[in-house]
């Protein structure tokens, strides 16, 4: 296999007969741990896309790689034999979560997560600094550490860097992330970031100190500074001078202006040693991952394969297909033709449709495939670069992910950051361009004009064809109740209106941003604009009730509306003009709260 493509440093990637790397090969090197190898086989000559092989105390991985997440020591649906079988190598574990159960004690008489798990290959432990995010409402923030409140009993503990180094020891994990102070990228107050990224560097000192095995458990800083580039440029300049074994970009993904994520990732990839791994956390979507590639990144992990299984949606080349649709009842293929993972050699696209969002196994077999897919996406980005293609791959990618159709500006801007031109290709404009909410919704040219798909970034999970069943399934039972007071930024980013869609979808939308108001952690606000919420709310419903109990023709029995019969609508009842005013009563609420309505994707 001849590696001419690249910056390829010495020799060629040999593997054994297993598969299995073979180590004996060396390239561009660096590590400043005796628990890490890292091993830069292939560079792009055009892009900062490299591949590389990182040796660690229970696996070899090759980057860049996609980690599965496995928040309480498992897969939600998923065996750890499958995850391996799927073809990870890392997974991730919360150090939060399961230093409340099985709790840091248990976990040492039990010999560490790999053995209590069944999992012989890599592990990564994030510190549970993003629950300082996703658990606010439960969460106080000092310089000692972070005070939580236990989603499961009430109970109070105090993790501080010490305690969470502490707890990631006992899991045993081969990558320990530092507890850093995490704040909602989406926040505006400079000083507070400021603060975060100082206490993130002295917090980082302490975990250090604390790590009782230096020699067999990596330490990760993480860049922290939101989306101002001094910031980041300080904690970059912090972290660096601390030599670690490999470095994470965070505070990102969290619902963040696409123009303002690309340029973070690009200005810590530029700086960050170029002989260490990099790891930009919480990402899974396929078009991210592939941008942040080209980007340099090495390491990706996100719950997003398998929180979108549980709604019902499985991942293709042009980004999911909702299996709850209609449209596949028939459909006799399995979900992608070119996956060899069980679940698409065995079962058809009809067969689960009739099964998603109603019988677990469904939940089971999407998960399957969905992992089979992120996997096989991370191998054809490396074999690309070890074969000088991964500029034909990306465009070959990006061409099938938006169907041939337009490519949002962020997309071509971040490629042409690292010198990938799309050249000839029609772009879209970014989310934060477009007019109001309402004009995208109704005006009827608009409709012709706009991308059909519904593509989702915050809560990364498929609402295609949104109904009124489904929406109060995913806000009543499809999320972990720890994660409760998290959802708000998904409802911001997930529950926008189809242009396409009848009107139980317009009012499902609004019914979402409602909620998610009224779960916005230190939301403040006057009786008499909670009042207000609470009134809205009921008419939204009431409206919603009547969709659904009236019958779109005279002398048939209540039902829901259906695709078909969006023109028809409640029978006449009430119109767009309502509608229309609503959803201002609802900006106007928001903007008295402070916080903006999104924008369609």
């Amino acid at each position: 296999m001849t590696l001419n493509c690249c910056y390829f440093s010495y020799f060629t990637l040999l593997l054994t007969s297993s598969g299995q790397p073979n180590m004996a090969c060396p390239v561009t090197r660096g590590s400043s741990s005796p628990a890490l190898s890292f091993r830069i086989i292939a560079e792009c000559n055009k892009s900062r896309a490299r591949t590389s092989l990182m040796k660690l105390p229970h696996y070899t991985v090759e980057t860049p790689a996609f980690m599965p997440v496995g928040t309480q020591g498992t897969m939600k649906g998923l065996l750890p034999q499958q995850v391996k079988d799927a073809g990870a190598s890392l997974i991730l574990g919360n150090t939060y979560h399961l230093g409340t159960r099985p709790g840091k004690e248990n976990m040492e008489k039990l010999g560490g997560l790999h053995k209590f798990m069944g999992w012989n290959r890599a592990l990564l432990t994030d510190s549970g600094g993003f629950q300082m995010v996703s658990l606010l409402e439960l969460a106080e923030i000092t310089e000692d550490g972070v005070k939580f409140r236990s989603p499961y009993d009430g109970s109070e503990c105090l993790l501080t860097p010490e305690e969470s180094i502490a707890i990631q020891n006992a899991i045993g994990g081969d990558i320990m992330m530092q507890l850093d102070d995490v704040v909602n990228v989406i926040e505006t107050d400079y000083q507070r970031f400021e603060l975060a990224t100082h206490r993130t560097t002295r917090w980082l000192d302490r975990c250090m100190a604390a790590n009782k095995n230096p020699s067999s458990q990596n330490l990760f800083p993480i860049v922290q500074g939101g989306l101002f580039p001094d910031l980041r440029q300080i904690s970059l300049q912090q972290l660096i001078a601390r030599d670690a074994p490999g470095y994470a970009i965070g505070g990102l993904s969290g619902g963040e202006n696409k123009e303002k994520f690309w340029p973070v990732v690009l200005q810590c990839t530029e700086q960050l040693p170029q002989t260490k791994p990099r790891y930009c956390m919480g990402v899974g979507v396929a078009i991210d991952l592939v941008v942040c590639c080209a980007m340099g990144v090495d390491m990706f992990d996100c719950v997003y394969p398998t929180r979108t299984a549980r709604f019902g949606c499985a991942l293709v080349d042009h980004g999911q297909i909702n299996l709850k649709s209609r449209e596949f009842s028939g459909d006799l293929r399995p979900i992608d033709e070119s996956c060899d993972c069980t679940t698409c050699r065995t079962y058809t696209r009809a067969y689960l449709n009739t099964i998603v969002t109603k019988e677990p196994v469904a939940c089971h077999l999407l998960s399957v495939h969905n992992i089979a897919y992120q996997m096989r996406l991370m191998k054809q980005i490396r074999e690309s670069i070890k074969g000088n293609r991964f500029e034909e791959f990306v465009r070959e990618f990006i061409e099938a992910y938006y169907r041939g159709g337009e490519c949002p500006k962020w997309v071509t801007d971040a490629l042409a950051a690292v010198n990938i031109h799309l050249t000839n290709k029609k772009t879209c404009r970014n989310p934060e361009d477009k007019g109001g909410l309402l004009d995208e919704v109704w005006d009827e040219e608009s409709k012709r004009e706009e991308l059909r798909e519904e593509r989702v970034t915050g809560l990364q999970s498929g609402f295609d064809r949104l109904n009124l069943a489904g929406y109060r399934e995913a806000v009543l039972g499809e999320f972990d109740h720890s994660e409760e007071l998290g959802r708000q930024e998904g409802f911001r980013q997930g529950f926008v209106a189809n242009p396409e869609a009848n009107p139980t979808l317009a009012l499902a939308c609004m019914e979402g941003q409602l909620i998610a108001l009224s779960h916005r952690p230190g939301q403040g606000g006057a009786q008499s604009q909670r009042g207000e919420e609470q009134q809205l709310l009921k008419e939204v419903r009431d409206l919603m009730d009547l969709c659904y109990n009236t019958p779109p023709h005279p002398g048939e029995v209540g039902t829901a509306i259906t695709e078909s019969d969006s023109q028809q609508g409640c029978g006449g009842r009430f119109d767009s003009t309502r509608l229309r005013q609503l959803q201002r009563d609802i900006n106007k609420l928001y903007l008295a709260h402070g916080w903006t309505l999104p924008s369609l994707p």
